[in-house]
């Protein structure tokens, strides 16, 4: 439930009056390979190759709800960051920092925001017929499998794009992608895609950024396999792969 506020000013100060309630429920929820949180791409658009279905509820399956929304090439979704099970915080430490380092909430993408609410830009790679109806396939989604979205709307490139836009702290590290090796006789254990798929996720570097030991053995959940990796010599290393 999200309440709408007025706002006056008088001479004892700012005063807030609660006017209305404006109740935002699920519209759809994704689908994809990411089970859990650890190694969802932190930004949209990072992991190109890997694609999200996004399954909409029963009151918007009417088909008229997406009439012409293959004249563009890519969407906004907004949407609710229904994993997190820590309370907002107004600094966070964001991991391209290093994770030591705070600034403010609003200064940040962290999903520890006063409301839990996310945004993001897919690439929708086509429409097809589900289960309940047409579904939008996209891919570059940075939500964990069973996230609600609240909306959707089209990315319009003559607005929504600018070219000298300044990117703050991010800039510093947009190019931070680790080298990635899987072994032979693991890569014989997935397929093309799926090996397309891990590497990307892989080469984005997962680990909370405190952590650099090379003992270490992490673990991360993709579609129905267990990949287990290390970071050593400054590169992701593929230790096993399990199913199941």
């Amino acid at each position: 439930m999200v309440y709408i506020y007025t706002v006056s000013i008088t001479e004892g100060g700012v005063v807030l009056e609660k006017k209305d309630a404006l109740l935002i429920e699920p519209i759809a929820y994704i689908r994809n390979g990411y089970k859990e949180k650890f190694g969802v791409p932190r930004q949209s658009g990072l992991a190109p190759s890997v694609k999200s279905v996004i399954e909409f509820c029963e009151e918007y399956r009417d088909e008229n709800c997406i009439r012409d929304i293959e004249q563009y090439s890519h969407l906004w979704l907004i949407w609710g960051f229904s994993k997190n099970e820590n309370q907002w915080s107004p600094t966070v430490r964001p991991p391209r920092l290093g994770g030591n380092k705070r600034v403010g909430v609003f200064a940040t993408r962290s999903p520890f925001r006063p409301n839990p609410i996310g945004l993001s830009c897919v690439k929708l790679e086509g429409i097809e017929e589900g289960k309940n109806g047409k579904i939008l396939v996209v891919s570059g989604g940075d939500l964990a499998d069973g996230t609600p979205i609240y909306d959707i709307k089209p990315y319009l490139p003559y607005v929504d794009s600018i070219p000298d836009a300044l990117g703050g702290f991010s800039e510093e590290h947009k190019n931070d992608f680790f080298q990635v090796e899987i072994p032979r006789e693991l890569k014989e254990k997935l397929t093309e895609s799926q090996i397309e798929n891990i590497t990307e996720l892989l080469s984005l570097d997962p680990r909370p950024s405190y952590q650099n030991d090379e003992e270490r053995i992490y673990g991360l959940a993709f579609e129905d396999l267990q990949i287990k990796f290390k970071y050593e010599d400054d590169k992701i290393t593929v230790v096993d792969i399990l199913r199941g």
